[in-house]
């Protein structure tokens, strides 16, 4: 078990955008609104917002609502979520009357993995916390990948090395990676 899973998205996907065009787009839109106009408009309904249910996601979520109320939105339940993320899940549901797409990791896979490594894993290594998310996140991540030309998460600049100084960034299949 272990290295077995591992396995780099990029070459999976098609490329939609060239560098080109990412970086056009980038240097035109200014705004959030604009690039979730932009998204909406052209790539609808094969994009969607990953959430968390974190500050962040809400307010990347309220935009979307507005601008489009037939967005999609998904997130991971990978079983060990607290009690209140599916209360949050839930009020969102309600409050908004949207759908939420919920992904499961491959339950053999955790049976294998909990079976080998115990069901507390991620705190013995490393290594152990690797398996553990690409098996419970990674993977149903890349299911869901495999069936949009796009998707949105709503990362603040202090989460990432990526975000730098924009405002928002529009990424190509062929250079972003899920697991950066």
């Amino acid at each position: 078990m272990g290295n077995q899973y591992k396995r780099n998205i990029l070459n999976e996907y098609v490329t939609k955008f060239t560098q080109k065009q990412v970086d056009d787009l980038n240097s035109r839109i200014k705004t959030t609104e604009e690039a979730l106009q932009w998204v909406s408009d052209n790539l609808h309904p094969k994009v969607a917002k990953a959430s968390s249910f974190g500050a962040e996601d809400a307010v990347v979520m309220d935009i979307m609502l507005k601008i489009n109320p037939n967005f999609r939105f998904f997130t991971l339940d990978t079983g060990r979520l607290p009690q209140e993320t599916y209360d949050i899940m839930d009020i969102v549901r309600k409050k908004y009357n949207i759908s939420i797409e919920v992904l499961f990791p491959d339950t053999k896979e955790v049976e294998e993995m909990v079976k080998e490594k115990g069901v507390n894993l991620f705190y013995e290594s490393v290594d152990n916390r690797e398996l553990c998310c690409e098996i419970r996140k990674v993977h149903p991540m890349n299911k869901m990948l495999n069936t949009l030309d796009g998707w949105i998460t709503g990362l603040r600049r202090d989460q990432t090395k990526n975000r730098g100084c924009h405002n928002f960034s529009i990424r190509s299949w062929s250079w972003w990676n899920f697991k950066n």
